[in-house]
């Protein structure tokens, strides 16, 4: 079972983004403050998840939570700041949003632009180690997967309701056969050379 806390007595709010390897759509990021001794069998690193228990644990870190909140970051935000910068910036937006003092931020990965002069910790896999952050990043993934669904209806022809942007042999096939959409990121290689991808 995941941690519940880092500290053990600070308010903390995990944070994590989905999306940077898409070649379509926002990166969004979420960051989630659970109670101190907040336990759930389910709840951890939303990659390992089915779909279908992503949406059931989704429906009760939102009733859980203190406090929790999403922001995106545009395709073309992606485009003028770079993927890094735009993960760091969609979380920092997150937290502007959390009305709880804080006193900790939990960070899933290496790095992280310090925010707001509240400590900060950065830990590698963390959504598989700390409830706050695994919680976050299946508000982010859940956000994200349901936005590019609806997207999807618009644009059917690059599977985005399966791939969810991500560069897949169906999408990039899409790409080079169609062309872009307004939500693709131009400064990303949108169609390298798939022969050597896809071998």
């Amino acid at each position: 079972m995941l941690k519940s806390s880092f500290s053990g007595d600070k308010i903390e709010a995990g944070c994590d983004e989905v999306g940077r390897g898409c070649l379509a759509g926002p990166v969004v990021a979420a960051a989630v403050i659970l109670p101190l001794d907040y336990k759930h069998k389910l709840l951890t690193d939303s990659k390992l998840l089915s779909k279908k228990k992503r949406e059931l644990i989704r429906k009760d870190i939102l009733n859980d939570a203190i406090e929790y909140a999403i922001a995106e970051i545009s395709n073309e935000e992606v485009d003028k700041v770079n993927v890094l910068q735009a993960s760091f910036l969609g979380m920092h937006r997150a937290l502007d949003q959390l009305a709880q003092r804080l006193e900790l931020i939990l960070v899933d990965g290496n790095k992280f632009i310090p925010y707001s002069n509240i400590p900060h910790h950065c830990i590698v896999k963390g959504d598989g180690k700390y409830l706050s952050i695994a919680a976050a990043s299946i508000i982010a993934k859940t956000y994200r997967d349901d936005l590019m669904e609806k997207l999807s209806f618009s644009y059917s022809e690059y599977g985005w309701e399966r791939n969810v942007g991500y560069p897949t042999k169906e999408h990039r096939n899409a790409i080079d056969k169609y062309g872009i959409t307004p939500y693709h990121r131009k400064s990303f290689r949108l169609l390298p050379n798939q022969l050597e991808l896809f071998k």
